[in-house]
C-alpha cells in the first residue's frame, strides 16, 4: 500500500505529529448505529430542504442545486456560508457521498463544513477508504483525527 500522508509538513503545536503524518495512528472502524441520528431538539437548522434562503455565496446568491430535500455542490460554483452566525455550539451534520464510488483516499467525495471560517470538520466517503488520520471524515482536517471511523457505506446518509 502507497504511504498515505506526508512528511514532509510542519509539526502540529504540543504534539508529535506534523500534519497529514502517514504515521499517526488511524481512528478505530466501528459500526455506526442502525439507523441515523435525528436532530438535536435545540438545534437551529441552517437548511430546510427547499431553498438556499440561509445561504450565500462569495459573489451573491448561493448557486448550489436543491432537490429532493438535499443541497448539492455544483462544480465550479465554489463556497458557500450560512448568513447564521454562530459562536460556541455543537454541530448536528447530515450527509450523503455518491453511491457510485470514484477516486481513493482524498479524491473520494472530498468537503468540509468550516467552523467560524476556521476550522474545517471533514466530509469525505470514509467508508473503507484509507487516507492519513487527520483527513479523515469527521476530523478536524489537518488538525485532530476523529475518536473513530463510524462511516456508513457510499450512498447511505450518514451523521455526526
Amino acid at each position: 500500500m502507497a504511504k498515505l500522508g506526508y512528511d514532509d509538513t510542519p509539526m502540529l503545536p504540543d504534539s508529535q505529529w506534523q500534519v497529514h503524518d502517514y504515521r499517526r495512528p488511524q481512528p478505530t472502524v466501528v459500526t455506526p448505529a442502525a439507523e441515523a441520528g435525528a436532530r438535536p431538539s435545540d438545534a437551529i437548522a441552517l437548511f430546510d430542504g427547499s431553498d438556499l434562503s440561509g445561504w450565500t455565496g462569495k459573489e451573491g446568491a448561493a448557486k448550489w442545486k436543491v432537490e429532493n430535500g438535499y443541497m448539492e455542490v455544483v462544480p465550479g460554483t465554489g463556497d458557500i456560508t450560512s448568513v447564521a452566525r454562530m459562536g460556541d455550539c455543537q454541530m448536528h451534520l447530515e450527509f450523503a457521498c455518491p453511491s457510485v464510488v470514484k477516486g481513493e483516499s482524498q479524491g473520494r467525495g472530498n468537503s468540509g463544513v468550516f467552523m467560524m471560517g476556521l476550522y474545517e470538520i471533514q466530509v469525505l466517503d470514509g467508508y473503507d477508504n484509507p487516507t492519513y488520520a487527520d483527513g479523515i471524515t469527521a476530523s478536524i482536517y489537518g488538525e485532530f483525527p476523529p475518536m473513530v471511523n463510524a462511516c456508513r457505506k457510499p450512498g447511505e446518509w450518514q451523521t455526526y
